[in-house]
């Protein structure tokens, strides 16, 4: 029985998969920890994949394959990377994009295959000359609505800075319950929960999907 409905696959051609221009290939890490949800994650990409002759998909051994894991900056799994046909801009879904998150995981596949987003002028022109090692945690939950919100900004921010040519940040979307020991080690309580890491030292964390200036302001707080 398939993941995605018949009714939902029709609205993914129509309202998100028409508006792609460059191949998108799903690269999905598994391995032998947190894989309570690694066949349905498998079998999603694959639907997916199924929507788009510009969307492809890859499944890899994070415990045997460490070289590919670490060319595409992947420290655990289970894992998506959602890259441009193998070129990686910092987006990533450690666990299922599931419920509120599936979304976003539609919108991000669009805007990685577009190669740009809806930030303001400013704020690209601002992430443009972000050149040291950032990384943005947000962890959520599949019921949470306000959720996505988070994690698209975070991953709006990676795919600019990479399409500036830096490509120094990394958007990860966490969910919580699949990451039990990661959640506790930031102590979430409530989500999104977002922690922002510069050059591997954690800086910033707040609650709450902030509002594009104000999620910037932060970022840029964690880089003084």
């Amino acid at each position: 029985m398939g993941l995605i409905s018949d009714g939902d696959k029709k609205v993914i051609r129509e309202e998100f998969f028409s508006k792609l221009t460059n191949p998108v290939k799903l690269i999905v890490f598994i391995g032998k920890d947190h894989c309570q949800y690694c066949e349905q994650l498998k079998q999603l990409v694959q639907e997916i994949s199924e929507l788009s002759d510009l969307v492809s998909f890859e499944v890899h051994d994070f415990d045997t394959e460490k070289e590919l894991a670490q060319r595409y900056r992947v420290d655990r799994a289970p894992v998506t990377v959602i890259t441009q046909d193998g070129k990686d801009f910092g987006v990533r879904y450690f666990g299922l994009p599931a419920g509120h998150e599936f979304g976003a995981f539609l919108e991000d596949i669009v805007d990685v295959s577009n190669g740009t987003t809806d930030l303001m002028k400013e704020t690209k022109e601002t992430l443009k000359e972000i050149d040291r090692d950032v990384r943005i945690l947000v962890f959520v939950t599949p019921t949470c609505p306000y959720c996505p919100m988070a994690v698209r900004m975070a991953h709006k921010f990676a795919l600019e800075n990479a399409l500036a040519g830096k490509n120094k940040i990394l958007g990860d979307m966490v969910e919580a319950i699949e990451y039990p020991e990661w959640a506790d080690q930031y102590r979430v309580m409530a989500v999104p929960k977002i922690v922002i890491q510069v050059d591997g030292v954690d800086k910033v964390e707040f609650e709450g999907a902030y509002p594009e200036k104000m999620f910037l302001e932060k970022l840029l707080e964690a880089l003084e």
